[in-house]
């Protein structure tokens, strides 16, 4: 070739070098971050192709070429030279999860829980696959030529890929065919729990089987060897499951399970690397396989090349000197940030604190109350403050005192409690929740003050009960117990309600004997002095009517004046009337 075709293919190559070194990642902002692992710096920001969360970074084998997809249900085609997006289609009706692109670089799988085959010419669907229940965690191709070669290949008929999802426990196979007709999985792996990391050997040949290593949520990791070569009903179990464990030292100690955090085939698919121990501090190690045995367990010792280096770290922690007298508490607890002093010193505070008057007690209190010695604590001046209380009940839970449990749960105040439990720290919930349920179990009082710390509790640390896997064991007594108070209550509001009508009925009706006794003689009185009156009305009105003729109207008038006459009359002492016609009314 000549000498200018050279050059470039050396630019070309330089190019290639160039671009090989990039780390692309995806954020939960929608930005796509390029990252040189040579520089060890940021090259790059992609923006402006996802709105949500990226899900899935995937190169294409054109290295200028990178597929993202996001929650938005999107899929970006961008351009990493111009950081700009070449394409943009949506992807799927839910979130995209997954992405892989087919050997020959034409073809794009992308999965959200139905899995679709792209052309990437037209960006048009170019199969439908079933898909899992569940969003997909993983996709790739498993051979690079068809099996059977008789058939001229296109690049991706004949190919098959496998999909991983979240909490399956179930590999799928999916065969690609000429035909739309099959969408299902021609065959399945199973596995012990949710495969959290998927390494395989491609096969390149008809005979040469497919090698597959899946590590588990459960720290298991799982080998298997198959040839893929049509439909299989049954699901493959592993040929080989490998555990690594601590060595129980000295007999005292049981061997502990180390997760095995990924593993990956090297070059020759004969050995594995394995990454396992600590996230923060993972171990790699080379393994060469012996798959004629079911199960392997792989002992190692991660204890002994962790505390080499705490101790190296550990060297440069100065620790105050403490006298032997002193009691240290359990550090981390709230509100106790005072520093550590000497017997003699402390008691010359005490001395101190002991004159000024009243709120330097409360004070001393604080500080007595600090110290595991029940005996020490007094009460001049009621209990301590909130952040003393929580260490009395850190104190009390560890130590099992009654003395200091009942001071501070027999509390009413709402935000004591309150402030109280927020407090406390995280390893002292779950003895307070077994304390309580005892408590519970005593007289309805107690029961009642009880349920006041519960309902703080629940509210302030539910994120934290969450998170414990066996919660329902320990808090099984607690549960029962409520259920069985619930279980009385439908029973006993009923009989409440009825009891409720009977009371109130029995009430209303001796409250109504009681009014019409009172009513009965008021209207007796009453009517007794009306009579009089009506009777001197109606003498008076006879002795107008024989003397003189008047028409009905001025009748009417003339007895209500006639009235009005009669009765200033009465108030004033006169009377028309005669003694004796008097006595006669009466």
């Amino acid at each position: 070739q000549d000498g200018p075709q050279r050059k470039k293919r050396k630019s070309e190559v330089a190019e290639v070098d160039k671009q090989s070194d990039i780390l692309a990642i995806g954020t939960a902002v929608g930005s796509i971050l390029l990252y040189s692992t040579v520089k060890g710096e940021l090259q790059s920001k992609l923006d402006g192709g996802h709105d949500n969360r990226v899900n899935c970074v995937r190169w294409h084998q054109d290295n200028c070429c990178l597929y993202s997809c996001s929650e938005d249900k999107h899929i970006v085609e961008w351009n990493t030279q111009t950081c700009k997006v070449k394409c943009k289609w949506k992807g799927d009706n839910n979130s995209v999860t997954s992405l892989c692109i087919s050997p020959d670089g034409k073809m794009l799988l992308s999965a959200g829980r139905t899995i679709k085959l792209w052309d990437l010419e037209t960006k048009e669907v170019y199969r439908h696959f079933t898909g899992h229940a569940t969003s997909v965690s993983s996709l790739m191709f498993t051979t690079v030529k068809p099996m059977n070669e008789n058939k001229p290949f296109d690049g991706i008929t004949g190919l098959y890929f496998l999909s991983g999802a979240i909490h399956d426990r179930l590999l799928s196979v999916w065969y690609i065919r000429s035909d739309r007709k099959e969408k299902n999985a021609v065959m399945s792996f199973t596995v012990t729990d949710e495969p959290t990391f998927i390494d395989l050997t491609v096969s390149e040949v008809k005979e040469e089987p497919v090698k597959l290593a899946v590590v588990c949520r459960d720290g298991q990791l799982h080998l298997f060897e198959h040839i893929l070569n049509g439909y299989c009903k049954k699901p493959l179990t592993s040929n080989c499951t490998i555990q690594i464990a601590t060595p129980g030292n000295d007999g005292d100690s049981t061997p502990k399970p180390v997760p095995i955090l990924a593993a990956a085939f090297c070059t020759d698919k004969q050995s594995l690397l394995l990454v396992y121990g600590n996230t923060l501090q993972p171990i790699i190690e080379k393994v060469s396989l012996n798959t004629t045995e079911s199960h392997i367990c792989l002992i190692r010792d991660i204890q002994k090349v962790l505390s080499l280096k705490t101790d190296v770290a550990l060297t440069k922690v100065k620790t105050p000197v403490v006298n032997s007298d002193t009691k240290v508490l359990v550090p981390g607890i709230p509100g106790h940030s005072t520093a550590v002093k000497t017997a003699s010193s402390g008691k010359e505070k005490k001395k101190n604190k002991r004159k000024p008057g009243e709120p330097e007690e409360s004070i001393e209190e604080r500080l007595e109350a600090l110290d595991i010695d029940v005996s020490k604590i007094k009460t001049p001046g009621g209990l301590p403050q909130t952040d003393s209380f929580a260490v009395l009940l850190v104190q009390g839970l560890e130590s099992n005192d009654a003395e200091i449990l009942n001071r501070v749960l027999n509390t009413r105040k709402e935000n004591v409690i309150k402030n109280t439990v927020a407090r406390m720290p995280i390893h002292a919930v779950i003895p307070l929740l077994h304390e309580l349920t005892k408590r519970l179990q005593g007289n309805p009082y107690s029961a009642s003050l009880m349920v006041r710390w519960l309902k703080s509790v629940f509210t302030l640390h539910a994120s934290y009960l969450c998170t414990l896997p066996d919660l329902i064991p320990q808090l099984g007594m607690l549960y029962q117990l409520m259920e069985s108070r619930v279980k009385t209550l439908q029973k006993l509001s009923r009989l409440h309600g009825r009891l409720f009508i009977l009371v109130t009925q029995v009430a209303a009706s001796e409250a109504v004997q009681d009014v019409t006794e009172v009513n009965q003689t008021a209207k007796l009185v009453y009517e007794d002095e009306s009579s009089e009156e009506e009777g001197s009305d109606d003498e008076m009105i006879a002795d107008k009517d024989s003397d003189e003729n008047w028409d009905e109207d001025e009748e009417k008038e003339e007895q209500s004046d006639e009235q009005d006459m009669t009765v200033e009359k009465e108030i004033n002492g006169d009377s028309d009337l005669e003694p004796e016609n008097e006595s006669e009314e009466e």
